[in-house]
């Protein structure tokens, strides 16, 4: 099997990013609630998929997507984890710009697919209904500015971990998407109320120009807090687990018939 080339892999990240935010934000504005009248009980009745209805969504996202195109571009699909991985020294810093500029392209993507497919709901206004981050009166419910940043960085920084560890060539292979897409539902199903959960800047952006309400203006919050984390993990991951592998290589630009695709080292190498 030949090695992906870059425009492969920026394809491959351009798509993941794209159904991550179709399928995961694209859950929150089309599925998060939907009433149903109740003639009988004379109310209307919740039929919607609710936060683990959204949270599951993201999680398996991710989870489907890395599968898919994993082995071609390493799935990373949000540029705080290209930043993290690479501060990780498992992914070359000269790809980053490139990587980032392909998962926010997807991303918008996205968002202007479920902003399209919105607008065919009779009364249906894009204002405050697509699933923006935000915090103070835009937080979902009314989380101030540092407890947002505080949860964007430990959450990113958990994720950032488990795809760290899971992609290491001593964890159980092929297993990784399981872990890392279960890590995103979970971090979900925690900060939904907080933030509407980013720990993904291209999400972030995605949907925050067709929400307006003020997301455009807290975007910031949204690169900046996930960002760091990413980068705490990656910085970190060898000192709290000793286990340094920061000479492979997670980018999926390694040939798989020659090294293992999760995380680009030979089973046979020495081990140190």
């Amino acid at each position: 099997m030949k090695t992906p080339t870059m425009a492969q892999r920026l394809a491959a990240e351009f798509l993941g990013t794209f159904v991550l935010v179709f399928g995961g934000a694209g859950a929150a504005v089309f599925a998060a609630v939907h009433l149903q009248p109740n003639v009988v009980a004379g109310q209307a009745v919740q039929l919607g998929i609710g936060f683990v209805g959204v949270a599951l969504a993201f999680g398996l996202t991710v989870l489907t997507m890395a599968y898919a195109v994993g082995h071609v571009s390493g799935a990373h699909f949000n540029p705080a984890v290209t930043i993290g991985v690479a501060t990780a020294k498992r992914f070359e810093w000269k790809d980053v710009p490139a990587y980032v500029v392909a998962q926010v392209l997807g991303g918008l993507l996205g968002g202007t697919a479920i902003w399209g497919i919105a607008h065919g709901r009779p009364g249906w206004n894009r204002i405050g209904n697509m699933a923006a981050n935000g915090y103070g009166p835009h937080s979902p419910t009314f989380y101030s500015l540092g407890a947002v940043l505080c949860t964007e960085i430990i959450a990113t920084a958990i994720f950032v971990y488990v795809i760290l560890g899971a992609t290491d060539s001593r964890a159980p292979e092929g297993f990784a998407p399981i872990a890392i897409g279960l890590t995103l539902t979970l971090i979900h199903l925690v900060t939904i109320p907080i933030s509407n959960t980013s720990v993904n800047p291209a999400r972030s952006t995605a949907v925050a120009f067709f929400n307006g309400n003020g997301a455009p203006g807290q975007l910031w919050a949204f690169w900046v807090a996930p960002i760091i984390g990413a980068a705490i993990a990656g910085a970190t991951f060898h000192l709290v687990t000793g286990v340094d592998r920061r000479d492979t290589d997670i980018s999926g630009e390694i040939d798989p018939s020659d090294v293992r695709v999760a995380d680009g080292v030979d089973p046979d190498a020495p081990r140190p």
